[in-house]
């Protein structure tokens, strides 16, 4: 057999034995932790809550405050908690007339471990007469007894 049909074969093979894992140890199905999802729900719950009341700072609440902390949204990378409230602080203003109207959507909580999770949902913002929305991936890790966000993924809705 030549190098180049083994190495796909090899390719093939650790992929399917890295996916059989994730599905197995990582868990295959949304929401088949229901405590867990009630955590995440809850936070994401109190970070609307918090952007709706004009409290920016009470909306970062739920991301880990880290220079570690990964944004990511319109084909930029943005690190850490502070770099991240300024992006928002520059979108959106600081106070509830500038911010407007946040809700989350169509939540799925898969578990990747006791202290690892992502999340798949929707989100939508009424904000001066204008609706925009989208969808967002996010990695949740338990630290310090702590579930809080670690990397953000956004995208817009066209």
């Amino acid at each position: 057999m030549n190098r180049p049909v083994r190495s796909k074969r090899l390719k093939a093979v650790t992929f399917s034995i890295f996916m059989t894992i994730g599905v197995v140890v990582g868990g295959s199905a949304p929401n088949e932790n229901p405590q867990l999802t009630a955590v995440i729900v809850d936070l994401l719950d109190g970070q609307s809550e918090a952007w709706n009341r004009g409290n920016l700072e009470g909306f970062m609440d739920g991301y880990w405050e880290s220079p570690d902390l990964i944004f990511t949204s319109g084909g930029r990378v943005n690190r850490g908690w502070e770099t991240t409230l300024e992006k928002y602080r520059e979108t959106y203003g600081g106070g509830k007339s500038s911010m407007g109207s946040l809700s989350f959507e169509e939540i799925e909580v898969y578990s990747l471990s006791p202290d690892a999770a992502w999340v798949l949902g929707r989100w939508q913002l009424e904000r001066g007469g204008e609706s925009s929305g989208g969808v967002f991936t996010l990695i949740f890790r338990k630290i310090s007894g702590r579930w809080v966000i670690v990397h953000d993924h956004t995208s817009v809705e066209e």
